[in-house]
């Protein structure tokens, strides 16, 4: 064993990952995931909530932009862990042969987007016992057998929680995200248009189809728009530089937020603020 980070990765949907030492690894969360520990620490930051997940521990993790994840040894002991990546395919295929009778219509997403399970379920033990064997990386699960424990994660899942129904099928009504809701809280995130149809459960070209029904501005023009009127809000407070502002909203530029500041409201950022705030 060496003191690198260990991935193996099987399809797009199964990840097993061990490493030694103090090393770490952070990363968001671009798909829903049902993760089980084996040994070390894995914490995980949400809008500023921390939860420390170990041995023995299991959670579901919505895909969610503010939502990140460190990985790494605890206790003496390595990081080992196994995750379950659910992808918009998958999970289409599965909501398909679903019984539609059988579906809790009254289901409604939590605002959280970590949930943990039940400490020492029989069936999620069964679920992740059964494949410590691919740890080793001459051992490889075929294509049947992943997708047998996929299935497996789900049906998991939706008995632990019906609302759980609303957070895994956010594609489909009535669950679906709302797009602005969703820009409401990232816009100020440095985040695409393929990430933005990600996280609200759509393809980009439904995304970019759905943004129509709810805004005479594209995507992109919403999301400048916005910026602007953040920073006019902060700017007019006081008290801080407008450089600070311009990239605390999410421009990158401090020169192109200078010039569409001034064509939007008629004022250089400089001189719509306080005496003394400067734009160093």
């Amino acid at each position: 064993m060496t003191d690198g980070i260990n991935t193996l990765r099987y399809s797009d949907f199964f990840l097993a990952m061990y490493f030694d030492g103090g090393k770490s690894c952070l990363h968001r969360n671009h798909s829903h995931v049902l993760v089980y520990m084996y040994s070390g620490e894995m914490v995980i930051d949400e809008r500023g909530k921390t939860t420390r997940l170990h041995k023995g521990d299991c959670a579901f993790i919505r895909k969610d932009f503010s939502v990140q994840m460190t990985k790494q040894a605890w206790n003496g002991e390595q990081f080992k862990a196994i995750f379950l990546m659910f992808t918009p395919k998958f999970l289409r295929g599965f909501y398909n042969r679903l019984d539609r009778d059988a579906i809790p219509k009254e289901a409604k997403r939590d605002e959280i987007s970590l949930y943990k399970l039940p400490s020492n379920r029989p069936d999620i033990v069964s679920l992740f016992e059964s494949m410590t064997p691919y740890f080793d990386s001459n051992i490889q699960p075929t294509e049947e057998l992943l997708q047998l424990k996929m299935v497996e994660g789900i049906y998991v899942l939706l008995n632990t929680s019906k609302n759980l129904y609303a957070s895994i099928f956010d594609f489909t009504d009535p669950w679906k995200i709302d797009i602005l809701e969703f820009l409401e809280s990232n816009y100020m995130n440095d985040i695409s248009m393929e990430e933005i149809a990600n996280y609200t459960g759509r393809s980009l070209s439904t995304f970019k189809r759905d943004f129509k029904k709810c805004s005479t501005l594209s995507p992109r023009e919403w999301l400048i728009r916005r910026r602007l009127e953040a920073a006019r809000e902060l700017i007019r407070k006081g008290g801080r530089k407008v450089s600070d502002i311009c990239f605390e909203v999410g421009f990158k530029n401090l020169s192109h937020f200078s010039k569409i500041y001034k064509e939007t409201y008629g004022i250089p950022p400089t001189e719509d603020t306080q005496p003394g705030i400067s734009l160093a």
